[in-house]
């Protein structure tokens, strides 16, 4: 199998938060395409760097939606308990360095490049890739860093994916939907079996995935494996849902902490499901490392993590963005979205990679509001972009369309045509990063 291009993990370089730029090329050399997936290389440079990733244990989370924020409820839980904590994920918004944060705060840049500069002659020498490279980096940096406990999140797949070098505390897996068909198989069999590779012997799972022959895929590989087996059905633990602009209040039961009342501020049924999968993880972590009732209630109400249904008010209007980049992510979406009584009325950006199925995204999008604008978000590279004019000519059912390559042409239009009401950036990563930077909201605020 060929390495899956690093759209989610391209040259982005963004600008730093706090001011000032870097360019990728100064913390990694020039890095091969199109490479044999694996792990080989991997495993190669992390024995040399002395095994980084086995000096603090770690949590492994993976699936095709969901998981970053079940990573960003791990990270802030564990930190509420005091633990000094390294946060992985990908891919970025505006900045490289949101991918590597400890305690809750992307590192610096000089911290960044320090850790790169030990590493560039070795990463070009093994001819790791950029994914490869970049979760090496997040291994060494936190071993540098002196984390006491470590979040990673899955880059794409699970069982040929770069972190599934790590022996975790506990793996999770949100649930299975179609993406990346290219790379893990185009059917939701084939896709939760990639997935099913992060479940290591006799190390706890725990599944949100509901649908019966894709959750019996992953207890067999349990059962293959020694693994103990949980699952949760979300509509079962979420109760008393309540979702608004402020986010989401609700209740469940706990094996360990008791009746848990929380409050959190991402707003969306997905998002309580997320989160009620974090907090059952949570619960089969080890004594020694298993957080306080406490810092569970907090570390849930301080959650932060941008781009997922995040509601800004300005001098410019209101703007929601989130990083809805598949169909069932789009579905998601669209459920949320009518609970949050926001100003109308509501027009669409929207900037889709190529290789995603937009024919199915760009419906249940349609359908929210009467006028859109589809664009050309400027980072994603030129090989994946789509055809704004193609993808209007192809759904029948749409709004007021209007088709803007230009992707500032397209910020100051749907702006206009919002007037008091409000705009959606959504579609990718890519979209909602660039409409961030052309406004100036930072994800993360100070830094170096």
């Amino acid at each position: 199998m060929k390495a899956p291009p690093d759209s989610a993990f391209s040259d982005r370089n963004g600008k730093l938060l706090g001011g000032g730029d870097i360019s990728l090329d100064r913390v990694f050399p020039p890095l091969p395409t199109g490479v044999p997936w694996g792990l080989e290389r991997t495993r190669e440079l992390l024995r040399e760097m002395g095994d980084p990733h086995g000096t603090y244990p770690s949590l492994h989370v993976g699936g095709t939606n969901g998981k970053g924020s079940v990573a960003a409820v791990w990270a802030r839980v564990l930190m509420e308990e005091g633990r000094r904590v390294g946060l992985y994920t990908s891919p970025h918004l505006c900045s490289f360095r949101e991918r590597f944060q400890v305690d809750g705060r992307p590192v610096s840049a000089s911290t960044l490049l320090a850790s790169a500069d030990e590493l560039r002659d070795a990463i070009a020498r093994l001819g790791l890739t950029f994914f490869e490279a970049a979760t090496v980096l997040a291994f060494h940096l936190f071993a540098r860093e002196g984390v006491e406990v470590a979040v990673v999140e899955v880059g794409l797949g699970g069982r040929l994916d770069s972190t599934n070098v790590i022996m975790p505390e506990v793996t999770a897996i949100t649930n299975v939907a179609l993406d990346h068909g290219e790379y893990l198989g185009n059917t939701l069999e084939s896709i939760a079996g990639e997935k099913a590779g992060i479940i290591k012997a006799g190390v706890p799972i725990i599944t949100a995935e509901r649908d019966g022959a894709l959750w019996e895929i992953f207890r067999a590989k349990a059962r293959e494996l020694g693994a103990p087996f949980h699952s949760l059905n979300p509509a079962q633990e979420v109760r008393d849902l309540e979702i608004s602009s402020a986010g989401n209040a609700f209740r469940m039961e706990t094996w360990v902490w008791g009746g848990l009342e929380l409050r959190m501020p991402l707003p969306g049924w997905h998002q309580a499901a997320n989160t009620a999968l974090a907090i059952r993880s949570l619960e089969l972590l080890p004594d020694r490392l298993r957080p306080g009732r406490g810092s569970v209630l907090k570390g849930v109400s301080d959650l932060r993590w941008p781009g997922r249904l995040q509601i800004h008010h300005g001098p410019d209007g209101t703007w929601v963005f989130d990083v809805a980049h598949n169909t069932a992510g789009v579905r998601a979406l669209a459920a949320s979205l009518p609970r949050l009584s926001l100003p109308e009325p509501l027009v669409l950006l929207v900037g889709i990679q190529g290789d995603k199925d937009w024919r199915s995204m760009l419906p249940p999008l349609f359908e929210m509001a009467r006028e859109a604008v589809l664009t050309q978000p400027p980072s994603i590279p030129p090989e994946r972009r789509w055809d704004p004019l193609e993808a209007a000519g192809a759904v029948k059912t749409r709004p007021n369309l209007h088709i803007l390559a230009n992707f500032q042409e397209a910020m100051e239009m749907v702006r206009r045509v919002a007037g008091n009401g409000t705009v959606l950036v959504t579609g990718s990563h890519h979209t909602v990063g660039d409409a961030m930077n052309s406004l100036g909201i930072l994800p993360y605020d100070g830094g170096e």
